[in-house]
């Protein structure tokens, strides 16, 4: 709960105002001027360490430039008891300020007390948020894609519960509709051949081909043998859809399992139909005047419902009429309700139903012209899709051993699979590789995650932490334990190594801060690397073992706060914090 830098940045501003009515009562400043001032961390640490631009915004109001601003206040400021040791006028007229030995300190003592509560926040508290993600087609293997979006759903999910948000976990399970229909098609055609031979029965030309339906088909074949022969076929796509879903879900589950990823709910599409809620949605859009009937199918009004949220987000009709706007049909002319209809349902269930504050969905971007149509369903029902519902849009994933793109798995000659993945790399690296930033392609590196060097940042950041403990414990062993707060003399560490790793700790919670706001986990990672290069940088240079007690003891602690910050990092990530490599 504690953020050092966010408690550094409101002082700047404090102790700036102060300095304002101080200069305003004395005369030297025009009174009742309301300022807005920013407040930032200089890039250049020659600058300070923190800048204000009090002078700059109050300038026009003021008559006066800047710099003269600058000066008043700095001649009335006083930082007796504060964070900062000094300030002084830079540039156009900021006015930076220099940190005291107490802020780093504090920063310490934050750690200390809230141990592995460091970083988290009640930023989002009474928030109630779902996180949808994966929801992979249950008719076969999951791939890379899932891989990757199984990740970035359950570090997002995990940040948001670290801002105080009420998260679920969810996934969609597309038990319905055409792709299941496929699916039957595919290993009634296997099963048969099984039966009649290959050249009796030919397979559907848009069937799936992959050897998972062989295997299927197979082990139905074995279960149940030729009673499924002379049935209907309707009677026996149901029955083989059926066994192909009870044996690919528990797979699904499993692989997700041994990934680190356990859901709240596995929500099927197939009760949406069942409880007559697709139908029902349907009719509220239809009722609110959203939908029409033509050539036997009803269709929603999609054009006219995004024209009339874009015309609210304010853009022009030049704008409108170069989108190329299309209407999508709910329900065909058999009578069947469309995937979209039921997305809809769905949608509407999370938002009505269950009273989800904010929903999330991850999704592979070749799914970004579904995004504002779905939106748009969510506005039409009053459901405020603009605002409540967000898509996180991932690129595609390209693996690569020694340079060259892999598309098929070694082991069985098929495309690769989360299964084949976690076969070949430990689960912390396919984590950790996997949680890069959603909105750019990524190149896995089979190589580089499995290293054992610098060069693979999973290894670094573990290393990092299983050197501290080592240290730890060799130090205990010797009589040198991690002393408690109050005896430790934070001033003594005032070596550049020392106090550039205390202000990464401090760092750690505007980084959670950051990837819960920019939907973005991947924050966390790069934070972790600049965390472990400061440590190891400090170790280099700070001596700890042999030196005196109090300067010891100080370092000590400094190392043990950095352990417990990497391992609040590491675990956030769904990645374990060793303490032997």
């Amino acid at each position: 709960m504690i953020n050092m830098i966010q408690n550094a940045k409101d002082q700047v501003l404090a102790l700036t105002n102060a300095a304002y009515q101080s200069a305003a009562a004395a005369g030297k400043l025009p009174g009742d001027v309301a300022v807005k001032a920013g407040v930032e961390i200089p890039k250049d640490p020659a600058n300070g360490d923190y800048t204000t631009t009090f002078a700059l915004a109050a300038a026009k109001a003021m008559r006066k430039s800047p710099r003269e601003i600058a000066a008043v206040l700095l001649e009335n400021l006083n930082l007796e008891g504060s964070y900062f040791a000094s300030a002084e006028i830079a540039g156009a007229g900021f006015l930076n300020f220099r940190l005291a030995s107490r802020w780093y300190a504090d920063v310490l003592a934050a750690v200390d007390s809230e141990g592995g509560a460091y970083g988290r926040s009640d930023t989002l508290r009474g928030r109630k948020v779902m996180v949808e993600f994966v929801s992979a087609n249950p008719t076969g293997p999951m791939h890379m894609g899932n891989a990757r979006g199984g990740v970035l759903g359950d570090t997002l999910a995990a940040v948001l519960e670290a801002s105080g948000a009420e998260v679920w976990r969810e996934f969609y399970v597309n038990d319905a509709g055409n792709q299941i229909e496929k699916f039957a098609n595919s290993l009634e055609a296997r099963y048969l051949q099984i039966l009649l031979g290959e050249d009796a029965v030919a397979f559907p030309e848009d069937g799936y081909q992959g050897n998972d339906i062989r295997e299927l088909a197979q082990a139905f074949y074995e279960k149940h043998g030729d009673s499924f022969r002379d049935t209907s076929r309707e009677e026996r796509h149901a029955a083989l859809a059926a066994f192909g879903l009870e044996v690919n879900i528990p797979k699904m589950q499993s692989d997700l399992k041994r990934y680190k990823i356990v859901y709240d709910q596995w929500f099927f599409e197939s009760e949406l139909h069942k409880s007559g809620y697709v139908a029902e949605t349907v009719q509220l859009l239809t009722d609110r005047g959203y939908t029409y009937e033509q050539e036997g199918a009803l269709w929603l009004a999609t054009s006219r419902i995004l024209e009339e949220s874009f015309r609210k987000a304010g853009k022009s009709e030049k704008e409108i009429a170069k989108l190329d706007l299309k209407d999508d049909v709910l329900r065909r002319a058999n009578g069947f309700y469309t995937y979209f209809a039921a997305d809809i349902a769905y949608h509407r269930n999370k938002f009505e139903k269950r009273g989800f504050d904010k929903v999330i969905n991850i999704w592979g971007a070749d799914h970004h012209g579904h995004v504002a149509r779905l939106k748009g369903a969510m506005d039409a029902l009053g459901l405020d899709g603009a605002n409540r519902l967000d898509i996180v849009l991932m690129q595609l994933v390209k693996l690569l051993r020694d340079g060259e793109v892999v598309r098929m798995s070694k082991r069985t000659g098929k495309a690769i699979s989360l299964s084949d993945l976690l076969d070949e790399v430990p689960v912390d690296a396919a984590r950790w590789f996997f949680n890069a930033k959603p909105d750019t392609q990524m190149d896995f590196d089979l190589g580089l995650a499995v290293r054992e060097d610098s060069e693979n940042p999973i290894y670094y950041v573990e290393y990092a932490h299983a050197r501290i403990c080592s240290l730890l414990r060799n130090l205990a062993a010797e009589g040198s334990a991690v002393p408690a707060m109050d005896k430790v003399n934070a001033e003594l560490l005032s070596e550049d190594t020392e106090l550039a790793l205390i202000k990464q700790l401090s760092l750690f919670c505007e980084s959670l801060r950051l990837a819960a706001r920019d939907y973005d986990p991947s924050h966390i990672n790069r934070y972790l690397v600049d965390l472990a290069g400061c440590f190891h940088r400090f170790y280099t240079v700070c001596r700890i073992k042999g030196e005196a007690e109090e300067l010891l003891a100080a370092r000590l602690k400094l190392a043990d706060a950095t352990r417990s910050v990497l391992k609040n990092g590491l675990l956030l990530l769904g990645v374990d914090a060793p303490e032997r490599m």
